[in-house]
Parts: structure tokens; sequence; C-alpha cells
């Protein structure tokens, strides 16, 4: 069966977003003059402003599209992806966000070299961020080709090649800072346009006294736990989505721009209530989609689901206008998603290659964006929640044990946080890979490969204590001083310690001059 939306809506919707989108960007441009502004904002962006960006980058093709896919094609046990990825907030809200914040630095690298005092931890993790930003940028490009090919029968690689024109072009223009006004935007755009169609659906499915779950194809609400194989990939899924948003570089380098670590936790909390309001309405479509449009499933074309159903239950130009706007939607959770990746990306690849200048950052935006686009041209998948699944789980099991040992425990040596990171690199890689060859071929894929971040994630974390322990190394010297300027709330700090001062590549994480500390008050702490 073939589906499609009439071309006009497609054309007015994607020219609309892409306008909006500039023209913020280029409002951005204007107050965007320091290195600061280009890579942190400054560090002056808002709880609520910050959220909204958050909501904006985060929610991505994978909830846009995916979540209502999976629900479609899974049914109830789809919806671990929609608690998994708010819940991994809850994660950042307790062991994370403020921490972070209070380390000063502009990058996930930055917090590796300050905290283990070693070049080539900081490398690694460098790598690890640019392999998880270009692993999780594919997608949102493939889901750009769904798009754009279904609304306007122009061939997938352009929509593609459009999102990173458009969003090499925003970051370009005024870094941080104008990424933030763009993705705070697209994030209100993306709870509109879903909203107002699902609205419109339930009030005419209501008014004319049907049942929006008949026909036979009723949203199954049981699922089979006796089956053990259900039961460790829904275990294994919901570590992957809860350690993995723990390891985001596009999530983490948003809370460098938080004024303090109060301001992290505020924003935290509030992004944990946009995303609840927001994953309702993916799960709708979903359960609409179980009832009008179970042919989806069959034809492999679920991820279409939340852009054709509007014209499925409307005709004429009510349709064409609740199409619009979840066109224009998804078109937005694609450029917000790529804006974030590609900006944190460029924050790094500017500071290890390009000195950290405002024009390295510039050169690293293009390289971030030529990359990604190369491999969705010569990769093709559907599966859009299930493939940003698959980079969560590479996230937990590398990005993860850094941060949270980094954070939490003394005892962290640079030797074990390298060898924690490259375990899990090669175990959840080596998975990603052997899962996709047996696909491909045709052959079956064990669970234990469909969804490795059961047994990745605690392998990365024992690796990174033992060698901690027993390998080669010492704690840094400065590591008791660090963790005091992590847990020590900012009313303790002085007041000189939000002014804005980069902390790339510091000589050793013990060096106190960049980290004015009360003394008195926090001479007792202990790691």
């Amino acid at each position: 069966m073939t589906w499609e939306v009439s071309p006009g809506v497609g054309y007015t919707a994607l020219a609309a977003v892409t306008l909006a989108t500039l023209l913020i960007g280029a409002y951005g441009l204007r107050i965007s003059r320091t290195t600061g502004d280009f890579y942190v904002a400054s560090r002056t962006v808002k709880p609520w402003w910050n959220a909204s960006a958050i909501g904006g980058e985060y929610l991505s093709a994978a909830s846009f599209l995916g979540v209502a896919g999976l629900v479609l094609v899974s049914g109830v046990d789809a919806l671990w992806f929609p608690i998994g990825y708010t819940a991994g907030y809850l994660m950042l809200l307790l062991f994370v966000a403020a921490p972070l914040r209070r380390s000063g630095a502009y990058t996930v690298p930055d917090f590796a070299r300050a905290r283990l005092d070693s070049l080539p931890a900081r490398r690694v993790t460098s790598l690890l961020v640019v392999a998880v930003g270009w692993l999780y940028i594919v997608p949102q490009l493939h889901g750009a080709a769904l798009t754009v090919g279904l609304t306007t029968g122009l061939p997938g690689w352009a929509g593609s090649a459009a999102v990173v024109v458009i969003v090499c072009l925003s970051v370009l223009s005024g870094g941080m800072r104008s990424i933030t006004f763009v993705q705070a935007f697209q994030y209100w755009l993306k709870l509109v346009a879903l909203a107002v169609p699902v609205l419109f659906i339930l009030f005419r499915l209501g008014a004319d006294g049907v049942s929006w779950t008949n026909s036979g194809a009723a949203f199954d609400f049981g699922t089979d736990t006796a089956v053990a194989d259900s039961v460790y990939r829904n275990v294994s899924l919901s570590i992957a989505l809860l350690c993995g948003t723990l390891g985001l570089p596009h999530v983490l380098v948003r809370f460098y721009t938080n004024p303090d670590g109060v301001s992290a936790r505020r924003t935290t909390l509030i992004v944990l209530g946009l995303l609840s309001v927001f994953y309702v309405f993916p799960t709708l479509y979903g359960i609409l989609g179980r009832t009008y449009l179970p042919d989806l499933a069959g034809d492999g074309n679920a991820d279409a689901t939340v852009l054709l159903l509007p014209a499925q239950v409307f005709d004429g130009a009510l349709g064409d206008l609740l199409a619009a706007f979840v066109t224009a939607g998804a078109f937005a959770a694609f450029l917000s998603t790529s804006s974030g990746l590609i900006v944190s990306l460029a924050g790094v690849i500017s500071q290890e290659f390009f000195r950290g200048s405002i024009r390295g950052f510039r050169t690293a935006t293009l390289l971030a964006g030529a990359v990604p686009l190369g491999l969705a041209l010569l990769t093709n998948t559907q599966a859009l929640a299930g493939s940003v699944g698959m980079v969560f789980a590479f996230t937990a099991s590398t990005l993860c044990p850094l941060l949270l040992m980094g954070i939490w425990w003394r005892r962290l040596t640079a030797a074990g946080a390298v060898a924690g990171m490259l375990t899990g690199a090669v175990l959840c890689g080596g998975a990603i890979v052997a899962g996709g060859v047996l696909s491909v071929s045709g052959g079956a894929v064990p669970v234990w490969l469909e969804q490795p971040a059961a047994w990745t994630v605690p392998a990365a974390f024992a690796v990174t204590v033992l060698v901690s322990l027993r390998g080669p190394g010492t704690i840094p010297a400065g590591t008791a001083r660090f963790l005091a300027r992590l847990h020590t709330p900012e009313r303790i700090l002085r007041p000189c310690l939000n002014a804005e001062r980069p902390v790339r590549a510091p000589t050793s994480a013990g060096k106190s001059r960049n980290w004015p500390l009360d003394e008195k008050r926090v001479s007792r702490w202990r790691p």
C-alpha cells in the first residue's frame, strides 16, 4: 500500500520551520560575541528557558516519530521507551546535574581532564563523545529523509542534507546562545504540533461515537512477563535509557549554561515535567494507529504513523492543516536534536584540534555535520526508536561510568576510567556490529545482542573499579579539593565561582587558583 501526504502541505510546513529557525538563529548572532557565548551561552541561561531548550534537543526523531511507531508494532512493551527517556532525567537530577555544573568545565572531556589530571583520559573521552554524537545524529537524518520523502515526494537524501545545512547555519551564526533560543522555540512547536491534531482526532471520534481502540486492533495492555527474553529485553532497555541519558553530550553541555548548581537542579526538575507531558501524545498516536493505520506495521512504515494519522481521520483542508502541524513538528525535532549534538561536538572538536577559538568552533561545526551526513546517506533504517536505543546503550557503557564515579568515588584513577570506557566501547560496540551483521544476513539476533546494556554496563563499571584499585596509577593529588568543589553548595563558594573562566586542559586538577573555595567551610569534607 502506498502512503502519502499532499506535497503542498509538506513544502509549506518545512519552509515555515526553516524560516523560523534561521530568523531565531540570526537573532542569537546579535548577542553572541565572546567565546563563552559560543560554548556555554556565558552561563546565564535561566532554568525555564534552559529546560525548554533541553526538551527541544532531547525530543528527537525517536521521540516524535519512533515512539508512536513502536506502540503501533509492539503495544505495551514500547512504553518502556518514553518511561526510560523521562526517568533518565531523574538520574541526572539526583547524581549529575549540580556537581557537573560546579565543575566549571566547558565539555565532558574538560571534566575528565580536570577530575583525573590525565591527557589520555581526556583524549579517550573526546573520541567517545564524538562517536556518540555522530551515532545519534544519523537517526535524526534518517527521520528527516522519511519525513521529506513522505510529505514532498523529494528523494530522502534531500531531507538529510537540508537538516545538516540548516543546523550548521544556525550554529555558525551564534553558537550555544543562538541554539538555545532555537531549541526552546522548537520544544513548544513540537508539543503543539503533536497535541493539536491528536486532540482534534479524539474530539472527532467522540462526536461520532467511535471508540479509539475498536476494529479488533485494540491496544494490548497485557504483556507476557513469563517469557525470559521479554523480561531481559525490558530490563536491559531500562538500564540503557536510565544510564545512557547521563552521558549524552548534547544534554550534559546544557548544564554548563546554567548560572549555578541550584539552577541546574531546577532545570532538570522542570525538564521532567516537560517530558512527561510530551510523551503522552506520541503514545496516543500509537494507540490510535493500531486501530486506524494497522497496515503501516506490516509495510514497515510504522514510524510514519504520526505523519499520516491526521489525514486518515480528516478529509479536505482540515486534514491538510493538521498534517502540516505534525510535519512541522517532525522537522523541528530533527533540527533541534541535530543542532544540540552538532554544537556539543563542535565544542569538543574545536578544543581538541583548533585551540578552542571561535574560528575553530565554526570549522569544527562543518566537520561535525559532514561526517554523520555521509553515514546517513550510506545507510538506511526506519526503526528510529530502536536505533537511538542502541546509542543509549553505548553511552551507558562508556561515558556513564566516568561521570558517576568521577563525581561520587574518590578512588577513581585515570587508568581505571580509561579501561572502563574502552571495555564498554568494545563490548557494546561489538554487540551492535554483530547484531547488525546477523540482521542483514537474515539470521536470528539473540536478545543479549539486541539489548546488550544489561551486561556491558556492569562490565564497564566492574573494570573501572578493579583497575582503579589494583591497576597502575594513583589517585590524582587534587582529588579531594576537586570533589569538594563539586559537592559544596554555591552559597559556601566565593562569589567569583561563577565568573567566566575556561578550564581547558589544566595542568593539575589540584591547582587552586581557578577554583577559590571558602577553606574553613570545606576543609573537613571528605569524599
